[in-house]
């Protein structure tokens, strides 16, 4: 896993299906173009407009993420972002976070940190909003090794539901804003976007 996150542009979300929780891979990359966004990997609407509200909010937050003088996210270069396993559709707000803290890490060129998932619908002004799944999701982020998990402030509450033998393995970072997962899923975080750090129970 951690080779797969060595380099800017990739990231781990966590997805819910009938088989259970599993985690995924979100891939982004940029080329010189005409402000065009693909989007690759089976997705529904859903999930096409959570990759476009990400995207317009890291334009609208690129001189506090340190991007005003780098690149030109509007006109000259074109975004590909890419879910892997793309025979198997895909659908759900729940990759917000995901799909934004990917293209933060492409475009300051930092790497996520590779013990990290996350899951949260964001919408326009940066708040995380609550998803569904969060039991499956936490089990499938156990087994694939993962022991650090980003979640919707709101879904702390669904712990509950999670077997402590399983919780105790894992550190939860929870948020209600995109500035506090971005803080937790880079190493040194973004001091501009916001001083406040997210509220975090480690080893519940």
């Amino acid at each position: 896993m951690s080779e797969r996150l060595s380099q800017p542009g990739v990231a781990v979300g966590l997805a819910w299906t009938a088989m259970g929780g599993e985690i995924m891979y979100v891939e982004a990359t940029r080329m010189d173009g005409d402000g065009k966004l693909v989007l690759t990997g089976q997705l529904g609407n859903v999930m096409k407009e959570s990759a476009s509200l990400a995207l317009n909010w890291v334009r609208s937050h690129s001189k506090q993420l340190n991007l005003a003088d780098s690149v030109d996210l509007h006109n000259n270069t074109d975004i590909h972002i890419h879910f892997p396993a793309g025979a198997i559709s895909k659908d759900g707000p729940s990759a917000g976070v995901t799909i934004t803290t990917v293209l933060v890490s492409l475009f300051t060129g930092r790497c996520v940190r590779s013990d990290t998932a996350m899951t949260g619908e964001v919408t326009l002004r940066g708040l995380v909003l609550p998803v569904g799944g969060i039991k499956e999701k936490v089990l499938g982020a156990h087994r694939a090794g993962i022991t650090r998990i980003i979640l919707p402030k709101r879904n702390e509450k669904d712990l509950h539901e999670v077997p402590d033998n399983v919780k105790k393995d894992l550190a939860f970072v929870f948020a209600s804003r995109l500035d506090q997962v971005l803080n937790a899923a880079f190493d040194g975080g973004f001091p501009m976007l916001t001083k406040e750090q997210p509220n975090m129970a480690s080893k519940l």
